[in-house]
């Protein structure tokens, strides 16, 4: 499986058919920036919104999340795009994803971790 591979231009990419599904994702996350015209920052924060309307995994929150704090994405804009869909998404998906984000990043989003007395979901 560690063996490489032809793409159908006739290059060899070595190591791309030990990670398909990695690979593919990464492609067309590429493809997908360079065409949205968007900044990187908004790019990152509507893929995360994206991500909270459709009840993404945690795992998808690491990724988007993490490359927004590389870019110096403040976390005052990621709680405002969140606070920005709650009204279209409803509560209980941005509950969950503020619990999500704040456990895998340590980052104040919820009073209490988001678990606690207060928390409409």
């Amino acid at each position: 499986m560690g063996e490489e591979t032809n793409r159908p231009d006739g290059a060899d990419v070595p190591g791309e058919a030990e990670t398909p599904v990695f690979d593919t994702l990464v492609e067309m996350t590429l493809n997908a920036f360079e065409r949205s015209g968007l900044t990187p920052e908004t790019y990152l924060l509507t893929r995360i919104a994206a991500l909270v309307a459709t009840g993404a995994s945690p795992a998808s929150y690491l990724l988007n999340v993490g490359a927004a704090d590389e870019i110096g994405v403040p976390l005052e804009q990621i709680q405002g795009t969140l606070v920005a869909i709650a009204p279209v998404v409803g509560s209980a998906r941005v509950v969950t994803a503020a619990r999500g984000i704040s456990e895998a990043f340590g980052l104040p989003l919820l009073p209490g971790g988001g678990g606690g007395e207060g928390v409409v979901t």
